[in-house]
């Protein structure tokens, strides 16, 4: 199938559909951006109800993100801003590559997250418990390596300063 042929058009809603260990963790409405067929970004307000406070962060009502997924790469990445446009940091997603098909886009989530601060000082590593108990590296040892080195090489971009490169 050809770039064209998969690609979505810019102002085109598609659902966000992101699955976790089969099946569906959250589903909400986003609006798509761009799409090369390679890479679709789209935009969508902070999906869950209330606030979630990571620590280093709060995503809280009004936020908006801009959400980047690849069809060959192991990962999301999803700028944050608050209600008054600034900038909050890029949350990743380690993924299996997205999937678009009939009006959705659905990742699925394999446990591992990066955080990288607004300003690039603060890079974090999430939910590495998660991914070693969610039994991955038994039942897909391919994916689990690429899950890894996924995480590892946005930790890096990140680190060296070229994390903004893949996204802008």
């Amino acid at each position: 199938m050809s770039a064209s042929a998969r690609s979505a058009e810019a102002g085109t809603r598609i659902e966000i559909v992101l699955v976790k260990a089969g099946r569906t963790k959250l589903r909400y409405p986003a609006s798509v951006v761009s799409d090369d067929g390679t890479r679709l970004t789209a935009v969508a307000p902070w999906a869950a109800e209330g606030v979630r406070d990571f620590g280093f962060v709060r995503f809280e009502p009004g936020d908006v993100f801009t959400e980047h997924y690849w069809r060959d790469r192991w990962y999301a990445v999803k700028e944050v801003r608050g209600a008054d446009s600034a900038l909050k940091g890029w949350y990743c997603d380690i993924t299996r590559p997205a999937v678009t098909r009939d009006g959705e886009l659905i990742a699925e989530d394999l446990d591992l997250d990066l955080w990288v601060s607004a300003d690039g000082a603060t890079v974090l590593r999430l939910d590495e418990d998660e991914f070693a108990e969610s039994g991955l590296a038994e039942r897909d040892p391919d994916a689990a390596a690429r899950a890894i080195a996924a995480l590892d090489e946005l930790e890096l971009l990140a680190k060296l300063g070229r994390f903004t490169a893949l996204i802008d």
